[in-house]
């Protein structure tokens, strides 16, 4: 079965930094779009970043030009580097890829586990 793992949260200061990391293993095809989301507490999950096969990505209003996605696809990982992290940044933040297991068969999503990443003084 594909697993996507993520690593990187933590208890940060409000002004620094962390890098998240998501590695899918498993028997893979082709990884198309891979994100981040989050979920603080009483909210709804919600996209944080996003980046396609061909390197282009988008983001979320509240993040652009703090945060930024990138993803090697020879390790089958997608990175989610964040600066300038404010409290309202604190969340589960969640691993997600669009992926074909068989050449010729549907594309599905599949989820990480999650990692919390904490901001406070």
């Amino acid at each position: 079965q594909v697993q996507l793992v993520e690593s990187g949260g933590g208890l940060v200061q409000p002004g620094g930094s962390l890098r998240l990391s998501c590695a899918a293993s498993g028997s893979i095809f082709r990884i198309y779009n891979m994100g981040w989301y989050r979920q603080a507490p009483g909210k709804q999950r919600e996209l944080v970043a996003r980046i396609t096969i061909l390197g282009n990505t988008n983001y979320a209003d509240s993040v652009k030009g703090r945060f930024t996605i990138s993803r090697d696809n020879a390790k089958n990982t997608v990175y989610l580097q964040m600066n300038s992290l404010k409290p309202e940044d604190t969340a589960v933040y969640y691993c997600n890829a669009d992926l074909q297991v068989v050449v010729g068969t549907r594309r599905s999503d599949y989820w990480g586990q999650g990692t919390q990443v904490t901001v406070s003084s």
